[in-house]
C-alpha cells in the first residue's frame, strides 16, 4: 500500500486512490463531491486543543508530533476506523493547511510508517 499527501485544494487526480480527508475541521469552500473526499475521518486528526497550541508553527512541529502520536496511541477506536479504511492500493490524506511540509498528514503518515 501506498500513501500519499496531498493539499485539499489540489484538483483530484486519478492517482490519489481512495481520498481521506483527515482534518478535524471541514475545509472551506469545499464540496465532498468537488474534492472528491471518499471519508472523513476527523476523529483521528489533532485535538482541538493540540491543535491551537500548535497553530502551524513550525519552532512547535518536534512537540506537536510527540503530543498528536501520543494522542493517536491512546485513541484505539480511531486508529482502528484508520486502518480499516487502509485497504486500497493508493491512500491519499487530505489536509487544508498552507503549510506543505509541516501539517497533521504528514505527521500522521510518520506514525503509520513507525
Amino acid at each position: 500500500m501506498e500513501i500519499k499527501i496531498k493539499r485539499v485544494y489540489e484538483a483530484p487526480s486519478r492517482q490519489d486512490g481512495k481520498r481521506i480527508l483527515v482534518d478535524r475541521l471541514w475545509p472551506r469552500g469545499i464540496s465532498k463531491e468537488a474534492g472528491k473526499i471518499d471519508l472523513w475521518l476527523k476523529e483521528i486528526s489533532p485535538s482541538n486543543e493540540l491543535r491551537k497550541w500548535y497553530d502551524h508553527d513550525i519552532e512547535h512541529w518536534k512537540e506537536f508530533k510527540q503530543r498528536y502520536w501520543k494522542e493517536l496511541r491512546s485513541n484505539l477506536e480511531g486508529v482502528r476506523k484508520l486502518k480499516d479504511a487502509l485497504d486500497v492500493k493508493i491512500i491519499t490524506f487530505l489536509y487544508s493547511s498552507k503549510n506543505l511540509e509541516y501539517n497533521n498528514a504528514i505527521a500522521l503518515k510518520e506514525f503509520l510508517d513507525r
